[in-house]
């Protein structure tokens, strides 16, 4: 029986493949989203490659996962949905984002990989709870969360320090009643 867990009604979630290596080189490089995935340089082809290498380790040995967001009417990749931080004992992980190009943001992509990979959270790595931390000036991304069932639970005072600024963060969290 083939596993459809990853698998939406436009798009399809898959492990990286060592022929996504000029896509993650364009998204990794990306500055306008590097406030969102914490980064503060480039990376190098030969970083990503090794990346790629190593990416077919276990989120139980690592503690993430990344998975590509691929439309399922072309197979084109649009972004990328990430676990971080995974936490077995407490049974909770940091889940992110990214539609990569403009042209295929509010297609409803990011909702249906996000409900997919929260799926796959809950009965897959039978976590108790998935959350994520937006910055509060990120509205498309505070409204798919919400959208998505997650509540906010916190905000941390003047985290993210970006252009001479402080931004506050959001914690979103989505709690499963299933024990």
């Amino acid at each position: 029986m083939e596993m459809t867990t990853l698998i939406g009604k436009d798009i399809k979630l898959r492990a990286l493949e060592p022929t996504d290596l000029d896509f993650l080189y364009q998204l990794e490089n990306e500055e306008s989203i590097w406030e969102i995935s914490n980064t503060t340089t480039p990376y190098s082809r030969y970083v990503l490659k090794k990346y790629l290498k190593n990416s077919h380790r276990d989120i139980f040995d690592v503690k993430q996962l990344r998975l590509v967001i691929c439309t399922i009417e072309n197979d084109k990749n649009i972004g990328c949905i990430d676990f971080y931080d995974f936490d077995p004992k407490n049974k909770r992980v940091g889940v992110g984002i990214i539609i990569f190009l403009k042209e295929d943001k509010q297609k409803g992509f990011a909702y249906q990989s996000l409900q997919l990979l929260c799926t796959y959270a809950f009965t897959q790595l039978n976590v108790h709870q998935v959350y994520a931390n937006i910055t509060e000036d990120n509205k498309p991304s505070i409204s798919l969360f919400e959208k998505a069932g997650f509540s906010k639970t916190g905000v941390k005072k003047d985290w993210i320090y970006v252009n001479g600024k402080y931004k506050n963060e959001l914690q979103y969290q989505l709690i499963t009643h299933v024990h």
